[in-house]
């Protein structure tokens, strides 16, 4: 049996390497633009700073036996009745390969939007646009960056920019920095950037970028604003790229995204999708959404490669887990904000809490932001947010968090997990368990109110 995967990333990997595992007898092939499979996508902005001196240090795996890797060749078309992918080489050759079962991995691409002078921007979602970035810095003598878009490659630039000794502007369209957090902590990661010499401009759509002289760039925005720069990274958002898959047949949905079953099946037979390109299913709300993340990626490309295989294995959901690294702040997150829980049918309440990632008489000790939200009525556990050092175990603390709400607890119940502790790593009572232990104090007088 032959199984071809359009993709070689987090996806499309996955997928390969789980069929292989499984069935050695399976013919592997994966589909791939350029030539660089299995690649971190996460890591270009490490590799941008200098702090990963070599790009080839981001590729989580370089051996693939037994799966054929068909390089520089871009999908043009599948036949699902023919069960043949049409390619095109990067000379300009076509070549039809067979398949009998097909995986669709064609991930996201970067949100551009049609306006004036949008060809002189570097989007960063590919290993060719980290070279081109690291060639225009090296090569023209860069000094002054403007980065569009505060979300989470947004921040990660100004960061690796900052480190590169450039002068930086973070743009970005929506009131806080980092809007998949609640505008609390979006407000301590703009002071944080800022402290670093950032200059964060919020609530600014540019509309034309104009070209002046050798190296200058006009941005311009709405209400007079305007800004110059030498070099402008686009980060504003990713879309599906499922272009392939529509034309074919398969039926999309949220964001265009393409449509899968748990199995991550899509509408047509034999034929699979995983990772950027496609729906997730959300544990917690019980329906699909829209989740572009690396860790999701791998998930379905396992269950997708799994299936593909022979087997009968389902993806269980994902909660969002997210965490994110800004000079010296780590900043978290899991689950639902109050406002995606509200629009959800849930009854949210959230407790902000400060503490201790240690004990404090040890040296050291970091103070962690967390908050906490649960559903006022029934006590579960509905999300939770952290803002730390980045040395104090931000991310480990989210994930008991993430443990908790794929085991659908309730916030009080994270109060008898059996946690870790010595004085210089922690506390008897950890601050994920104060933060749960404020959440239910308040749960308790809010409700009293309720009851008045």
């Amino acid at each position: 049996m032959r199984l071809l995967i359009i993709g070689g990333s987090d996806a499309g990997i996955s997928a390969a390497l789980r069929a292989r595992e499984l069935r050695r007898d399976l013919e592997v092939a994966v589909i791939l633009a350029d030539s660089y499979p299995n690649y971190s996508i996460c890591g270009l902005p490490f590799y941008l700073s200098g702090e990963t001196d070599n790009w080839r240090d981001l590729a989580h795996r370089t051996d693939f036996d037994g799966i054929e890797l068909l390089c520089k060749r871009s999908a043009q078309s599948f036949d699902p009745n023919a069960k043949v992918v049409t390619t095109r080489s990067t000379e300009g050759r076509a070549e039809n390969f067979k398949y009998d079962r097909l995986i669709v991995a064609t991930g996201a691409k970067p949100i551009l939007p049609d306006i004036p002078g949008i060809d002189h921007v570097f989007p960063l979602h590919s290993m060719t646009n980290s070279f081109r970035i690291h060639e225009e810095i090296a090569s023209k003598g860069v000094h002054r960056a403007a980065i569009v878009g505060a979300g989470y490659i947004g921040v990660e630039m100004a960061d690796a920019l900052t480190h590169r000794k450039l002068q930086v502007q973070l743009i970005g369209r929506s009131k806080s920095v980092l809007p998949s957090v609640d505008p609390e902590i979006g407000e301590q990661i703009r002071e944080h950037l800022e402290e670093h010499g950032v200059c964060v401009r919020t609530e600014v759509e540019i509309d034309r970028i104009t070209k002046q002289g050798e190296r200058e760039f006009v941005l311009e925005g709405a209400s007079g604003f305007q800004t110059t720069a030498e070099l402008i990274v686009w980060a504003s958002g990713v879309v599906p790229a499922s272009d392939l898959a529509k034309s074919a047949g398969i039926e999309t949905g949220i964001r265009d995204a393409c449509k899968v079953n748990q199995r991550m099946e899509t509408n047509l037979p034999n034929v699979y999708a995983a990772g950027d390109c496609v729906e997730t299913w959300h544990r917690i709300l019980q329906r699909y959404s829209y989740l572009p993340l690396g860790t999701t990626a791998h998930k379905q490309g396992r269950v997708a490669g799994e299936n593909a295989a022979g087997g009968e294995v389902e993806f269980a959901g994902s909660v969002g887990t997210q965490v994110v690294k800004v000079f010296d702040l780590a900043i978290a997150r899991t689950g639902l904000l109050d406002r995606e829980a509200e629009s959800g049918g849930c009854s949210p309440l959230t407790a902000m809490t400060e503490a201790y990632d240690h004990k404090p008489y040890y040296p050291g000790a970091e103070k962690l932001r967390i908050r906490v939200t649960g559903d006022l009525r029934s006590g579960l556990l509905l999300g939770a947010q952290i803002a730390g050092h980045w040395k104090a175990d931000v991310a480990k603390r989210i994930d008991v968090f993430a443990t908790a709400l794929f085991h659908r607890m309730k916030v009080d119940e994270i109060n008898s997990l059996d946690l870790s502790y010595t004085p210089p790593l922690g506390s008897p009572w950890d601050a994920v368990q104060t933060a749960s232990q404020n959440w239910s104090a308040m749960q308790r007088q809010e409700s009293e109110v309720r009851k008045r």
